[in-house]
């Protein structure tokens, strides 16, 4: 999820739709799996925005 997501909107993006540090300083898949893993809201957060963008309804 989180790798569609950095491909589609980069790190740059991605940092500024959801506001978490694992997308801003020194992005990395690993840290950031690491820290959803840890935190629940930030989970929501990000597959939230992974339903609006890859599962609009049409």
């Amino acid at each position: 999820m989180v790798e569609r997501l950095v491909e589609h909107y980069g790190w740059h993006d991605l940092g500024g739709k959801i506001r978490i540090n694992a997308f801003n300083t020194n992005p990395t898949i690993k840290s950031s799996l690491k820290f959803l893993r840890r935190t629940p809201w930030a989970r929501e957060k990000v597959e939230q925005l992974y339903l609006e963008t890859f599962h609009r309804s049409t």
